[in-house]
């Protein structure tokens, strides 16, 4: 069984970990028998990292080696749609995952930007442009390929979106989708967060990008600036601390982190706190929150879906400007470990969703 992943980048041999989610269950693919080849549009040079073959699109075209099954993440105009009209016939079978922006009305969906970042209104109207011009092809190409497709969604918020937007039937998923999260890294189904001992920090937040107004690094600085007894630390890339006043019990490091990174700094703190405006799912929550480590996140409805079974999982509300974590004190959280965005809890599904459809 052979399938082509088509993907706008993926991670290399050099230290890019760009779309990490996608290798992740790529590998636990190739480990359960299924012959994997991922063309990613990005790569100008064939490579392999970890067991899978990576390859551009040129090579696509010379070679157009036989694949069972198309797989598509995060589908995009310019890239995937383009090659479902020239080579989809090649293809017996497609599965689309959908991840995020790439069905939604981002201007409509995702928080306001920060002042520093706000988009023109020039680029604010062509965003616009951009997205009904998607939608509709989508909504029009998208049903006329239904008998061979399967429709994936990394959480039931993201299926609703996709629907409200694209304004697709739902007849058209029926018997063609299916919910499965992003699986969580190794190091956080296998390792195990430690809440005795010397811990450095009361509250941690990584995000690889703190500009981004999603990402709620405003909601972390003013919770600091409110709870001054406790120690905070951000870690993330990002000009946001060049333009508010950093919290003085708050410190800061302007970088990007491995998996086996985090945990270290994870079992340094005692909380993870991670506000969210917007989230399909919100994977390094998922990862921290089954590591073990007692988790903080936002009272929105995509965060209770996504933790409604775990018992380290706090909630605050983003729009209060008077909160404060004095009360949250490790005597009074729980660190337990939770195995649903394990592997084999997640892409075990994808593997039996992929030999069912290419059975049908």
């Amino acid at each position: 069984m052979r399938v082509l992943v088509t993907t706008a980048d993926y991670p290399d041999n050099n230290g890019k970990v760009t779309l990490m989610y996608i290798h992740t269950r790529n590998i636990y693919y190739l480990e359960h028998g299924i012959d994997v080849t991922v063309l990613s549009f990005r790569a100008i040079e064939d490579y392999v990292i970890e067991g899978i073959k990576v390859i551009g699109l040129e090579s696509y075209k010379k070679y157009k080696e036989d694949y069972d099954v198309l797989i598509l993440h995060a589908t995009n105009i310019r890239n995937h749609f383009i090659f479902l009209k020239l080579y989809g016939n090649h293809f017996r079978k497609f599965i689309f995952f959908y991840h995020g922006h790439e069905v939604l009305r981002c201007n409509m969906v995702y928080s306001k930007p920060y002042s520093y970042v706000r988009k023109s209104k020039i680029k604010a109207f062509v965003q616009n442009v951009y997205d009904s011009f998607k939608l509709s092809v989508w909504r029009y190409y998208l049903p006329s390929i239904e008998e061979k497709s399967y429709f994936v969604f990394v959480s039931n918020w993201m299926k609703e979106e996709f629907l409200k937007w694209t304004k697709i039937e739902p007849e058209v998923l029926n018997g063609r989708s299916s919910i499965t999260y992003n699986s969580i890294g190794k190091d956080f189904e296998n390792l195990v967060f430690m809440p005795k001992g010397e811990k450095k920090y009361d509250f941690v937040t990584i995000r690889s990008n703190i500009d981004g107004s999603k990402y709620s690094i405003d909601v972390v600085n003013q919770i600091a600036k409110n709870t001054p007894e406790k120690k905070f630390l951000v870690i993330g890339k990002g000009k946001f601390f060049s333009h508010y006043e950093k919290a003085a019990n708050l410190d800061w490091e302007n970088k990007t982190l491995s998996h086996k990174e985090i945990v270290d700094i994870l079992q340094a703190s005692r909380f993870a706190l991670m506000p969210t405006r917007t989230d399909a799912q919100g994977l390094m929550m998922c990862e921290m929150a089954a590591f073990g480590i007692p988790l903080i996140t936002s009272d929105i409805p995509v965060c209770h879906e996504i933790f409604g079974a775990f018992d380290n999982v706090y909630y605050i509300n983003n729009d209060d400007d008077n909160n404060s974590l004095s009360d949250f004190t490790p005597d009074k959280s729980r660190c337990i470990k939770h195995k649903k965005y394990y592997k084999d809890n997640t892409v075990q599904d994808e593997v039996r969703l992929i030999e069912r459809v290419m059975k049908s």
